[in-house]
């Protein structure tokens, strides 16, 4: 580090909070500096500290739960230990400002774009309203908004999830903070939109020499980011030094498990390995060679499909006015099969028709033209209770698993509900115990049982989903971006769990996601999809390895390295 003072200076920094009448410590004695025009990048699981670490800076932290129990934050020399909300408010968005995120719940939706980011400057500047008026308009050009005029005058709701990130980032730079925290600013975007939105980050803070803390669970990301890093584990800075020295030199047992669980784009381990392993000192090493790879693709191939799309079409019919009617269509000419054994990787950009697809397979949604056949049968011709029938063959796993298991209802009996609806066991009995085998299977113990979808982590709670899809013995597995919001540590053990499932009980998978590099991992064949159709499909290392069309390129040019 420089001998030049830093910009920011934390010192055994000590946050507790406060949990039925006692305080727990969830940051502790951390100590760390930026420099003026440095990207310090943040890494670890969840519940590492990071985001509360972020909410300490800028006094955030809500007073009723929560305390700095010692330790001192300075910024340019000046303590920010034991400021009032007052003296914040003056700092917020002026001094540091803030990118959260989900976009969408961090922006109002009842206000327009424009007056949200309007708003920072009527209250940080002097400038009158048509000076104002104009400075966002600026600034939307300058986040590379289409069409800053029109998006001036949209709600939230009406503009994409990269949109309304470049919004936040214009909110954000508005009042030309001196220190600019990104709180997982790309997590739910796709890949092209993340690359767009890193670039963009980095020509902002080169051209405005302002300091960055840039906190992510992906690593290839911060690596691509930052001049340095912090790796945080359970409160605590494990390990902190250059971007270069942290991933290719790591010297702490949890780093070198954070990197090591990564899917690598160059190489296809038989099972990724997890933290516990690297705890354990159990080397994961076992490589699936291309031989392997051709000789199982060989076998696979050479049997009937389980699936078959042939031609399918889907309309929307939307309303315009009185009596018009306008149809868009979401997708076109679709064609491919799917092998009973096989996992088919579905990548593309947000509204490319990757999740419209699943669901028409899922007939969830009715495909307006075409065949989809399983098992030789025509299931867009099928009655509501052949319908009913099928739903035990073909299931979803879903990316959000909080929101689709019913809070009211124990992981036991969200788990046996849909075994009682397909009449599956004899008894009650039977079930339950079934229950307890599969939770056991997924990692999870007879505890579980009784317990509510509150008390487990994200993590947890995907297996529970699991275990809920794979009650009913399906033959065919949709898992919508199943993994996307998870820790790498967690990822890794989920993808295992799933391959772990597929060889037991001879599972089929369509994996939809907008992770490149877990898709190269997990499947056999990849499906690209782009504006509802499809514009490339094969073998996934093939397709990787040498894309056709410019926007596979694209797509494969943005993940990060």
């Amino acid at each position: 580090m420089s001998t030049i003072a830093p910009l920011l200076e934390v010192k055994h920094l000590q946050v507790d909070f406060l949990q039925e009448k006692t305080w727990k410590t969830v940051i502790v004695n951390s100590s760390f500096c930026i420099a003026e025009n440095e990207i310090l990048g943040i890494v670890g699981e969840s519940g590492s500290g990071k985001s509360v670490t972020s909410l300490a800076l800028m006094g955030l932290l809500s007073p009723k739960n929560s305390r700095i129990a010692q330790g001192s934050i300075l910024f340019k020399g000046e303590e920010l230990v034991g400021k009032d909300e007052k003296s914040f408010q003056q700092w917020r968005g002026k001094r540091i400002a803030m990118i959260f995120q989900e976009p969408m719940t961090a922006l109002n939706p009842t206000l327009r774009c424009g007056d949200q980011v309007a708003e920072m400057l009527s209250q940080h500047t002097t400038l009158s309203k048509k000076q104002i008026k104009q400075e966002v308009l600026n600034l939307f050009e300058k986040v590379k908004l289409p069409n800053p005029e029109e998006v001036y005058q949209k709600y939230p709701h009406q503009i994409s999830g990269g949109q309304k990130q470049r919004v936040m980032i214009a909110m954000a730079i508005s009042c030309k903070p001196e220190l600019l925290i990104a709180d997982e600013p790309t997590t739910a975007l796709d890949v092209t939109v993340q690359k767009e939105i890193i670039l963009l980050l980095k020509e902002i803070q080169s051209e405005t020499k302002m300091s960055m803390m840039f906190i992510s669970h992906d690593l290839s990301l911060v690596s691509s980011v930052s001049d340095r890093v912090l790796v945080m584990y359970k409160g605590e800075i494990v390990e902190q030094g250059t971007s270069s020295s942290i991933f290719n030199h790591p010297k702490e047992l949890y780093t070198q498990a954070l990197i090591a669980s990564r899917p690598a784009i160059d190489i296809r381990l038989k099972r990724l390995p997890t933290i516990q392993d690297f705890i354990e000192g159990n080397p994961v090493t076992e490589v699936v060679t291309t031989e392997m790879r051709e000789a199982w693709h060989q076998k696979l191939y050479s049997t009937t499909p389980l699936l078959e799309v042939k031609g399918v079409v889907k309309d929307y019919i939307s309303h315009v006015g009185l009596f018009g009617s306008k149809a868009f269509r979401a997708l076109t000419d679709i064609n491919f099969a799917v092998y009973e054994g096989e996992t088919l990787g579905l990548v593309g950009e947000s509204g490319c028709g990757k999740s419209t697809l699943g669901n028409t397979i899922l007939q969830l949604d009715r495909a307006t033209a075409g065949e989809i056949l399983f098992r030789g049968k025509d299931i867009t011709k099928l009655s509501s209770k052949e319908l009913r029938t099928l739903r035990k063959d073909i299931q979803i796993i879903f990316q959000d698993p909080y929101s689709s298991l019913n809070p009211k209802l124990t992981v036991g009996e969200a788990i046996m509900e849909p075994m009682e609806v397909h009449g599956l066991f004899g008894s009650k009995k039977e079930r339950r115990n079934r229950v307890i085998e599969l939770l056991e299977r997924v990692g999870l113990d007879e505890q579980a049982f009784t317990k509510y979808p509150h008390e487990f982590s994200g993590g947890q709670r995907q297996r529970i989903g699991i275990a809920r899809t794979i009650a009913v013995q399906p033959k065919l597995v949709i898992c919508d971006e199943s993994v996307s919001a998870l820790d790498i540590s967690v990822q890794a053990q989920v993808l295992n769990l799933l391959n772990e499932l597929k060889e037991d009980f001879k599972f089929t998978y369509i994996f939809i996601s907008h992770d490149l590099a877990v898709v190269k991992y997990i499947s056999d064949n990849v499906l690209v999809m782009n504006k509802g159709k499809i514009e490339e499909m094969g073998e996934v290392d093939e397709v990787y390895r040498s894309p056709t069309t410019a926007y596979t390129k694209k797509l494969i040019a943005s993940i990060p390295k």
